[in-house]
């Protein structure tokens, strides 16, 4: 795959995530608080599904990630746009690794009004990182 055609598939990745993360900040996360009895069987199969969305996504955007980061230390891409993205995916899985997972994992037990208010805030560092992301994307491909 040559540069070009790496760096337009990473923008589609990236705002592909960004697309489900503004979803899930703007229609899914809030309608937890609507679920009421049973909402522990709800959130397990919410995180089951959303696992088989995110985590492909996750996957492609580090693959092409790194990808790009080697064709930087090759001088082969412009530092700027691929250091900035990566950053925004670090911060979008340390995010989610060290504030979404647990708090899901809160809300596994049943339905917590802190834990979800706490999840909401966690998530919209996530679409702020993974807007950011995407204009990085944009940067590199109009670049």
């Amino acid at each position: 795959m040559g540069p070009m055609l790496l760096t337009v598939v990473h923008l589609v990745l990236v705002a592909a995530y960004a697309g489900f993360q503004w979803t899930v900040r703007v229609l899914v996360y809030p309608q937890f608080a609507g679920v009421g009895p049973g909402f522990a069987a709800y959130e397990r199969a919410h995180q089951r599904r959303v696992t088989r969305v995110v985590g492909p996504l996750f996957v492609g955007q580090g693959v092409t990630t790194l990808w790009l980061l080697v064709l930087v230390l090759r001088g082969e891409a412009p530092a700027g746009p691929v250091v900035v993205g990566a950053a925004c995916l670090a911060v979008v899985l340390g995010v989610t690794a060290l504030g979404a997972v647990p708090l899901h994992r809160v809300l596994d037990a049943g339905w917590d009004a802190a834990a979800h208010r706490r999840l909401l805030r966690v998530d919209s560092v996530r679409v702020a990182a993974a807007s950011a992301g995407v204009l990085a994307a944009a940067w590199l491909v109009l670049g």
